[in-house]
Formats: C-alpha cells, sequence, structure tokens
C-alpha cells in the first residue's frame, strides 16, 4: 500500500512506535521524528528525521518538510508543553501538513482538575485556530500505569476515592490511531475520539484484579490531597510535576474519567482490553509485585 508521506512524533516512545510499526507494515511512507535520532526504533522501511525537539521550529520545519500528515504524541510534561506544542504546530502549516492527529487526555479542558489535562485543551485550541484539517484522540489512564504506580509494598495510593477510571491499552490507543491514519477520507476530520477501555473501575477494584494475578495482595490506600502531596515530597520533583501527579488522581475522585467510549472498537473492529486482559498478555507490568520480583 502506498500514499502520502505521514510523520511520526515521540516515535521512541510506547504509543508513536507502536503505531509507526502499524502504519510501516501498510506499506504507508513513514518518516520517524524524535528529540534523539539514536533513539528512535527500527521500524522497517521508515526514514528517521534529524533531531526535532518540538520547541525547536526551524527543526521541525526541516523534519516535517513534505509530510501529508503529522501524528502529533504530546511532548514530555513540562511548564513549556503547550509553547513547544504550538511551535510543532506552527512548523507544520508553515511546511504545507494538510493533517494533524493529536493524541489529547479524556477530559481535557480549560478547567480540567488534572493540570496536564489543561495543556491538551490549549493544544487542541491552538489547532482549531490553524489552516490544517484534525482529529484529536483523547486517551483515559494507561492500564499499564496501575500496575507501574503500585509499590513493591503491594500498595496503590492516591487521592482517587471511590471514583472510577475507564483505563485503556496502550495497543488499543495505537491500533485506533492506525485506524484513522489510514483512512484518507474526510470521515475523522473536526472529530474528537475519547479512547477508553471496555469498562471504568475502582482503584479499589484494579487492587483487587493485581491481587488476584499476583497471589499476594495488593491494597488500594486512597490519600487526601495532603498526604498525596507529603508522600510524592521524597521524589524530588518540580512542584508543577508533583502538582501533575496529584491531580490525576483527583480528576478520577472527581468521575471526569469515568466515561466508557466505543471509539475503540468503532475504529478497530475490536473490542478494547480489559484490566484483567492486559494482566494476562503483560506479566512484566507487575513483576515488581512478585516474590524476588
Amino acid at each position: 500500500m502506498i500514499g502520502p508521506l505521514t510523520a511520526v512524533t515521540g516515535a521512541s516512545g510506547a504509543v508513536g512506535g507502536r503505531v509507526a510499526r502499524r502504519l510501516a507494515r501498510t506499506g504507508v511512507p513513514v518518516r520517524l521524528l524524535g528529540r534523539d535520532p539514536a533513539r528512535l526504533p527500527d521500524v522497517p522501511g521508515a526514514d528517521h528525521a534529524p533531531a526535532a525537539p518540538y520547541g525547536d521550529g526551524q527543526a521541525m520545519r526541516r523534519a516535517l518538510d513534505g509530510a501529508h500528515t503529522l501524528f502529533l504524541v504530546s511532548a514530555h510534561e513540562s511548564p513549556h508543553r503547550v509553547r513547544e506544542h504550538t511551535t510543532a504546530i506552527d512548523a507544520a502549516v508553515a511546511v504545507g501538513v494538510e493533517r494533524i492527529v493529536y493524541v489529547s487526555f479524556q477530559g481535557a479542558a480549560p478547567d480540567a482538575t488534572f493540570t496536564f489535562a489543561r495543556d491538551h485543551w490549549d493544544t487542541e485550541a491552538h489547532i482549531r485556530t490553524a489552516e490544517v484539517r484534525h482529529t484529536f484522540l483523547r486517551d483515559n489512564w494507561y492500564l499499564a500505569g496501575l500496575p507501574a504506580m503500585t509499590g513493591t509494598d503491594g500498595v496503590l495510593r492516591g487521592p482517587g476515592g471511590d471514583g472510577r477510571v475507564a483505563a485503556v491499552a496502550h495497543e488499543d490507543i495505537a491500533d485506533a490511531a492506525a485506524a484513522v491514519l489510514l483512512d484518507e477520507g474526510t470521515d475523522h476530520d473536526d472529530r474528537v475520539y475519547d479512547l477508553t477501555g471496555p469498562e471504568a473501575f475502582t482503584l479499589a477494584e484494579a487492587a483487587e484484579e493485581l491481587s488476584r494475578v499476583t497471589g499476594r495482595p495488593v491494597v488500594y490506600v486512597p490519600e487526601t490531597r495532603e498526604e498525596a502531596y507529603a508522600s510524592r515530597a521524597g521524589y524530588g520533583a518540580e512542584d508543577w510535576e508533583v502538582a501533575g501527579w496529584v491531580t490525576s488522581y483527583e480528576a478520577i475522585a472527581n468521575g471526569e474519567l469515568a466515561a466508557v467510549s466505543d471509539a475503540v472498537p468503532t475504529l478497530t473492529g475490536r473490542p478494547a482490553q480489559s484490566f484483567a486482559q492486559f494482566l494476562v498478555e503483560n506479566p512484566d507490568s507487575y513483576r515488581h509485585l512478585l516474590p524476588g520480583g
């Protein structure tokens, strides 16, 4: 299959790399972008752009020259992330990119509880004002994050209360994104897709599932906001980053991540992966919770 060139940012990451491989397997021309070209994956048939930090407009224009579509994975969280995004978007428009598919976050809004979701809203707003076709893929929490955030002591802690989260697998995000990118029509233009798992569950229920699969007690310990900030104070992270960690849980408590969407099955033609299925297929995700892990 041959088609116009698609530039994939964040190609060394969990989402961008998966999407690049899916596109390349179909024969679509793919260009991989990243801050460090040495870290870009080996994707047969894909070409590597020179170093292209989002905030470097000149480098992004060089990297995107000749591309028809930009798959824009959000930059690493930072106080300057929106500025980096807008620089990359402006570079894409300047060199004639015709379509941007942006990986956003469910519940993106100017007043979202999750502080980083506000960054996504601002980025979406900038794309909407640009002369470019666009689609927004708003993913929920990652399923992989649940075991990752559970300590070796078997405790998942945070101010999530008894709220529910419709967490989604990286594989489902990549499959949905590839379906959108490979569709040369206009059906996805100006569309917003919430990418979620098939069900919303509490963090206590996530801990129960981890207990079942690991054979050891795993518990969820709800924290107050003050307790959450205190328990994360020892990581040496900056205030804005800790605020992002804490408010991601508070968004769950406030019900902002509980809505279940049918976008994954609609776009991919198969059911979205449940947390139980994810754990079965990804035993390394909870290996640190096993004896000797």
